[in-house]
């Protein structure tokens, strides 16, 4: 597993992305405030318990297409993710990236193909795929009229879980993302960040083996956002899996073990770091480099370096 850190920027912009919330009034603050780590032993960031021996997959996409019309966005995907990977799937806008998620997450069904979740074809079996996976979009839609504790257990009542286990995890949760004085607010009072927070605890509230997680960082604070990177850690370090799609690349070096990258519905590059090195002649070259090359985006960078140059003369 990858191990090392940044404290690179985030995607947010605005108040969210630099401030933290003020507690609600009445709301004082009783619990420990984070440290802006997530424990590396800390039961709510475990998924079930898998037998040692079970080398199943925990992702298999086997020449899945999606198409619309006459105009296809995904063009024969397959791949294979680990159990305890943190997988990077990247690619350029209109690539195919949150159309594939979306059908991973089960939100969107393939025009053909397969996908298999910890063993379980997201077709034949929907409930018992879906119930693997803690699905975080990259936009928040949220019950604006429920309070944040209220919108956990709801969400844990969609997958039949209640009581005093799911009270302990939704405070966990909650006090990891600083969010425990805002538990009885209604989410309509909850800024873009803190709703980014709510809706990333409840794709962990029912304890999924796969988290499938489209640009996460977006509307973070620098803390939360290193929180959220230590949790995929310390989530997969335990045997859950992490499918992420970013356009932060510096995240994505740095988390993930292995990486694939989209164009136009295909996969064009994968592997280790050191694999899309030798796959794109890169030499030393980092993500962004490779990501470039790869996609074409390099013309680009060398247009606009041009401009710039005559720009400055």
């Amino acid at each position: 597993m990858r191990t090392d850190t940044m404290d690179e920027q985030t995607d947010g912009a605005g108040p969210d992305a630099t401030t933290t919330e003020t507690p609600p009034a009445g709301g004082a603050v009783t619990d420990t405030p984070p440290t802006g780590s997530a424990p590396a032993e800390d039961p709510v960031l475990a998924p079930p318990v898998v037998d040692e021996g079970d080398t199943t997959p925990m992702l298999q996409l086997e020449d899945v297409k999606k198409s619309y019309g006459g105009f296809h966005a995904v063009k024969g995907l397959s791949l294979s993710v680990k159990r305890g990977e943190i997988f990077g799937f990247l690619g350029p806008n209109g690539a195919g990236k949150t159309t594939t998620i979306r059908m991973v997450a089960g939100v969107l069904r393939p025009s053909s193909g397969r996908v298999v979740v910890g063993g379980d074809d997201l077709l034949a079996s929907p409930e018992k795929a879906k119930s693997r996976v803690g699905y975080i979009p990259d936009r928040p839609y949220l019950y604006d009229k429920l309070s944040g504790g209220e919108f956990l257990r709801f969400v844990a009542g969609l997958w039949g879980r209640e009581g005093d286990a799911v009270e302990q995890r939704a405070d966990r949760l909650l006090e990891l993302f600083h969010l425990t004085p805002w538990k009885d607010e209604l989410i309509e009072s909850y800024s873009h960040g803190m709703r980014q927070k709510i809706l990333i605890s409840s794709a962990l509230i029912h304890q999924p083996e796969l988290i499938v997680v489209d640009e996460p960082m977006v509307g973070l604070d620098p803390r939360s956002a290193r929180l959220l990177k230590d949790l995929f850690r310390t989530f997969a370090g335990h045997g859950g899996t992490v499918f992420l799609s970013t356009h932060t690349l510096e995240v994505a070096e740095a988390l993930c073990d292995r990486i694939a990258i989209i164009n136009q519905g295909q996969i064009i590059a994968f592997g280790t770091m050191e694999e899309l090195r030798a796959q794109s002649e890169s030499g030393g070259a980092d993500l962004e480099d490779i990501f470039l090359k790869v996609t074409g985006g390099e013309a680009m960078s060398d247009i606009v370096e041009s401009l710039r140059e005559a720009i400055e003369r």
